[in-house]
């Protein structure tokens, strides 16, 4: 049985314990006389629990372990052809062994070796394959028939319930606190081994960004430059042309919606500049590089101006279209919190209504303001299709948004793409890339939060 049929045959199983546990429990409450300490649901699922849990936790072990083992006995036999096979020929012989018992093929002839071993497996995973279904369905049956007959009015099953929601908000958060833990350290474990062949001066100073590095020594770029300011200073221009397009029309949109804007006219237009947000990066790229940087470069022809196709003004200007929701709405849900008293006491005073705006609800929105702008911020940091499609790969150090520039994050995808060795700085300087971008964002993050915290506080 496949997995993913496995899987909805415990939902259903639970599904039906859940129902069973609610109405023995309310067939007890009524048969007794009294209350039960917890209510039928609560029944149902303790009965749902004990079913779906440990049965699933069982299945998703004997996966993790299943592939291994049999792995194991089939190479514990090999044939004679394969006694003295290297280990990295034998990762490839599994991999062949695998593939063969799917079904698919390989880039060589199949012999009788490796098609006796492809049936060996194929075996064995048969065989595994029903052990863990008749593992996992006998074991949720006796945890049902087990739960059912503890189910009595006395069963303390709201307690029992809360405490297993309880592990399992434990678990999650303890997961998500270790996988950002393990990022981190995974960035400065290959961080240092980089700063080991290069030094760190010359990354974050060096004028000159050249990564290929060649694989003997007397070849032209055997050594490579590293110098990582041509990639820092392209990202802040891109950043900084996209946040000149957003945060202007964004923060407008929002006070026009808000404050000027009729209800029928703010539930139109609103969802469909939402809509943007929703885009993906990839179209923007299309059109950034099909459509705008194509206008910018004729537009330039026409004035005498020499603008490339692959400028960073036509990415920052596209960069800066997309990130205008991120304004627009945050600003627009800061705005409408802003309490209506305030309004009333300014137009009370003779206030217009730009007065109004201008001195009491922008600065009363401002904490909320800025944490949408240093969101925005960071989107535009992180953003990487838009400027590969657009601005290209040239690492160029100026500050003529009509050039050709490149970014951080476009650069660690180029170094990551394809065959790559671990061991060479080329490859070790994305990580360093990427950890100075997760420091900035970090940085950015918490300049934001204590701008909020020291504002919010002056006009609560």
């Amino acid at each position: 049985m496949p997995v993913s049929t496995l899987a909805i045959v415990l939902v259903l199983m639970a599904l039906s314990a859940f129902y069973m546990g609610r109405r023995r429990a309310t067939a007890a409450q009524a048969n007794g006389g009294y209350r039960t300490s917890s209510r039928p649901h609560h029944h149902g699922l303790y009965l749902a629990i004990w079913v779906a849990i440990p049965a699933a936790l069982v299945a998703a072990f004997w996966l993790l372990i299943q592939g291994y083992v049999i792995d194991s006995i089939v190479l514990a036999d090999l044939p004679p052809a394969y006694a003295d096979i290297s280990p990295d020929r034998l990762n490839l012989l599994l991999q062949e062994i695998h593939s063969v018992a799917g079904g698919g093929i390989v880039g060589r002839e199949v012999d009788d070796g490796l098609r006796l071993l492809a049936e060996r497996y194929h075996d064995l995973s048969m065989i595994g394959d029903a052990a863990r279904l008749v593992l996992v369905l006998g074991l949720a049956i006796g945890a049902f028939v087990f739960a059912l007959r503890r189910i009595s009015p006395r069963l303390q099953a709201r307690e029992r319930v809360e405490k297993v929601i309880m592990i399992f908000l434990i678990v999650a958060s303890t997961i998500s606190i270790l996988t950002t833990v393990g990022i981190v350290l995974s960035l400065l474990f290959e961080t240092m081994r980089f700063f080991d062949k290069v030094p760190i001066t010359e990354f974050l100073f060096g004028l000159n960004w050249s990564p290929q590095t060649a694989l003997r020594s007397d070849q032209v770029g055997s050594s490579g430059a590293f110098g990582a300011v041509p990639l820092f200073a392209g990202t802040l221009l891109i950043t900084l042309i996209a946040m000149l397009v957003a945060v202007p029309i964004g923060l407008m949109s929002a006070v026009y919606m808000t404050e000027f804007a009729s209800p029928r006219f703010r539930a139109t237009v609103k969802p469909l500049l939402e809509i943007l947000a929703g885009v993906p990066t990839v179209v923007y790229g299309f059109f950034a590089a099909l459509t705008v940087g194509v206008f910018f470069r004729d537009l330039g022809d026409a004035i005498g101006l020499d603008i490339v196709s692959e400028s960073a003004l036509a990415a920052g200007v596209v960069m800066g279209v997309m990130i205008i929701p991120f304004v627009s709405s945050l600003s627009d849900d800061v705005i409408n919190a802003v309490p209506q008293s305030l309004r009333d006491g300014s137009y009370g005073l003779g206030a217009t209504r730009a007065e109004t705006i201008r001195l009491v609800i922008l600065p009363a929105a401002l904490p909320g303001i800025v944490g949408a702008v240093m969101l925005a911020i960071s989107r535009a940091i992180g953003e990487t299709m838009i400027v590969v499609m657009a601005a290209g790969f040239a690492a160029n150090l100026t500050a003529n948004p009509l050039e050709a520039v490149t970014t951080v994050t476009v650069q660690i995808v180029g170094l990551l793409v394809g065959d790559q060795e671990f061991d060479s700085a080329k490859t070790l300087a994305a990580f360093a890339l990427a950890l100075v971008l997760f420091l900035v964002t970090l940085g950015l993050n918490v300049m934001a939060l204590m701008f909020v915290r020291k504002y919010r506080e002056k006009y609560d």
